[in-house]
């Protein structure tokens, strides 16, 4: 599981305000929030990290 949910709550933003900002659509993001969708690429995940503040391995590969 990925820890997208988490700090896009820390930072108080909304699924529909995160995915404008990273241009990709709600439920393109809802699923990878979800784990529905896996293995999203690199510069999605560049984007969802800068986006967030967080590195790439704090949010999809959490050591917990």
């Amino acid at each position: 599981m990925n820890n997208i949910r988490k700090y896009r709550k820390e930072k108080n933003m909304t699924l529909k305000v995160l995915a404008k900002e990273l241009n990709i659509s709600t439920a393109y993001l809802c699923h990878l929030e979800r784990g529905s969708r896996n293995n999203p690429s690199i510069e999605i995940m560049e984007k969802i990290s800068k986006a967030l503040n967080k590195s790439i391995d704090e949010i999809f590969f959490p050591k917990e």
